[in-house]
């Protein structure tokens, strides 16, 4: 049997999730504030091209994502003149998390901007805030249960990818290998059942506890709501 250690991949797992949910909810707050309030020419075309990686097949998202950041490619070969190579590395699995990700924490903070009552906005710009300034003052003081429950769903979702790591990050002991990685190799090694058994179940209470802190902040975000 192949040599797999789960507290690595735990690690390996913690780490890709913890780093892509970070670097998605900035760029995702703006997107979702965008479509949520802004009424724009091409408005549809950005949230096709946003929630594309939410209908298209992981796998597929993985290889165009090759294609694209590859050797071969022209970003690909720029990147590598300064020494950065992305594919079968830990950024490759970050960054396949936060491709698959994206879309799906966009959705959650959207709805959550889309509950809240403009008129707290339009109280607080004709008391003199400007909108930058509002939205920090007065959205996200509002949204931020909303926000962490979509985050932490995101952040649920990175542990589990597998189809758009393995193709662009490969299967790495230490370094890309995932949980979900982990309990693809041992299912297809000899002996392997066992330990395999024990990641899932490792997985599976994870993906519970990360169900119930959903239900803690999306319970916190309407009550607060309601009581404005």
């Amino acid at each position: 049997m192949m040599e797999i250690n789960p507290f690595e991949a735990l690690k390996v797992s913690f780490l890709v999730a913890t780093l892509a949910t970070f670097i998605t909810l900035p760029i995702a707050i703006y997107f979702a504030w965008i479509l949520a309030r802004k009424n724009f020419f091409g408005k549809t075309l950005l949230s096709m091209l946003i929630f594309f990686p939410l209908v298209t097949p992981p796998l597929v998202t993985g290889y165009m994502m090759l294609d694209f950041l590859g050797r071969n490619s022209w970003i690909g070969s720029m990147l590598e003149r300064f020494g950065v190579s992305i594919p079968f590395s830990l950024s490759g699995a970050v960054l396949a998390s936060v491709v698959v990700g994206f879309p799906l924490l966009v959705m959650f903070i959207r709805s959550t901007f889309a509950a809240i009552d403009p008129k707290y906005e339009q109280y607080a710009m004709t008391a003199g805030h400007p909108p930058l300034k509002t939205f920090f003052k007065v959205v996200i003081p509002l949204s931020y249960p909303g926000i962490l429950a979509g985050a932490t769903v995101s952040f649920a979702r990175a542990l589990g990818e597998f189809g758009a790591t393995i193709v662009l990050a490969g299967n790495k002991e230490g370094e890309t290998r995932t949980i979900s990685l982990a309990i693809y190799s041992l299912l297809d090694s000899p002996l392997g059942e066992k330990p395999a058994s024990v990641l899932m179940l490792l997985s599976l209470g994870l993906s519970c506890l990360s169900l119930v802190l959903y239900e803690i902040f999306t319970k916190k975000f309407w009550k607060k709501i309601e009581w404005h």
